[in-house]
């Protein structure tokens, strides 16, 4: 039985590029084509290996970030100068600027919409003032499916290396590990991503509980916030 899980997420491989630049700290007007199209790819792979839907827009991208790649690795034509030539980087990052412009814009209205929020009339005022200190919980930044993507690939990564390989079945389910995460939230408040998968052992039981926490993302039972980009993953029951 396949167990497919449908994110309704805003984030494309515009996103991804996004994300790929400010992880790698590259300068936009000069994206490294050839190790951004690795990173690329290797998304990808995570995403088919979760079973999420992958939208024809990421193929789209694919095609062209290995035709820009190809076009990189041609020598430059006889007689063009270097003011006549054409980066073939150079749409996709006119795309990719405009791209930002809109993004940027979206969260900047979402940010005046969420502050305005956390205004009060005048006759609440006081009951304003009664309220406890504001917890540190709320300044902490939204995760993207990228960033828990990234936590997922630096848990896999760091597992120790088979060199002896056995074939045993592991019989988990997404149900299990859905009741696993949410039996964390019992005593704790808030678990971090690392140590929710710090003992596991093997790598299906890893994907599998990463596929239980997506699912509990997305039907809003739990939060996911970090400090600052690519920082740990903090998770949080929604009450």
């Amino acid at each position: 039985m396949t167990y497919k899980i449908k994110l309704e997420i805003f984030e494309g491989p515009f996103d991804l590029l996004l994300f790929l630049i400010k992880k790698n700290e590259v300068d936009i007007y000069d994206i490294p084509i050839h190790e951004v199209t690795d990173q690329f790819l290797e998304y990808i792979e995570l995403m088919k290996i979760l079973d999420l839907e992958i939208a024809g827009e990421f193929i789209e991208m694919v095609a062209i970030l290995m035709n820009i790649k190809a076009r990189m690795l041609l020598p430059k034509p006889i007689g063009i100068s270097d003011e006549e030539y054409e980066d073939p980087r150079t749409e996709l990052v006119e795309r990719l600027i405009e791209y930002k412009k809109f993004k940027d814009a979206a969260l900047e209205i979402s940010g005046f919409e969420s502050k305005r929020r956390k205004l009060y009339s005048r006759k609440s005022i006081e009951k304003y003032f009664m309220k406890k200190e504001i917890s540190t919980e709320e300044y902490l930044n939204d995760v993207t499916l990228f960033d828990l993507l990234l936590a997922l690939k630096k848990a896999l990564d760091n597992m120790p290396k088979i060199t002896e390989h056995r074939v045993t079945r592991i019989d988990i389910t997404i149900e299990q590990q859905t009741e696993f995460i949410l039996n964390q939230f019992a005593s704790n408040s808030a678990i971090l991503f690392s140590d929710l998968i710090n003992k596991m052992k093997e790598k299906i039981i890893i994907i599998v509980t990463f596929m239980a926490l997506l699912d509990l993302i997305n039907k809003r039972q739990l939060s996911v916030r970090q400090s600052e980009n690519f920082d740990e993953i903090r998770i949080k029951l929604i009450s």
